[in-house]
């Protein structure tokens, strides 16, 4: 299952602070995309990254996060008409 995190990030000031919190979200794993810009970043994981551990990464960056909204949806599976059971 993936999730699209939508976080508010207080304290960022233009570009370093994108990359400084870019820099960090790379060290969390299981994070497939992200699209950091002053004030927030949107980011799409699996299980493995929890907002929590997002949420660390970017306070350990030096910034807070000031809100935090979760949007999980399943991936659908589609029959294979090769496969016995398809």
């Amino acid at each position: 299952m993936l999730t699209t995190t939508q976080l508010q990030i207080a304290g960022m000031n233009g570009v370093h602070a994108v990359r400084a919190i870019e820099t960090a979200l790379v060290m969390v794993q299981g994070i497939t995309l992200m699209e950091v810009r002053v004030g927030n970043a949107t980011i799409e994981h699996d299980g493995r990254a929890t907002s929590e551990a997002l949420r660390t990464a970017i306070e350990i960056a030096g910034f807070e996060v000031t809100d935090c909204r979760e949007e999980k949806r399943g991936l659908r599976v589609i029959s294979d008409p090769a496969t016995p059971d398809g």
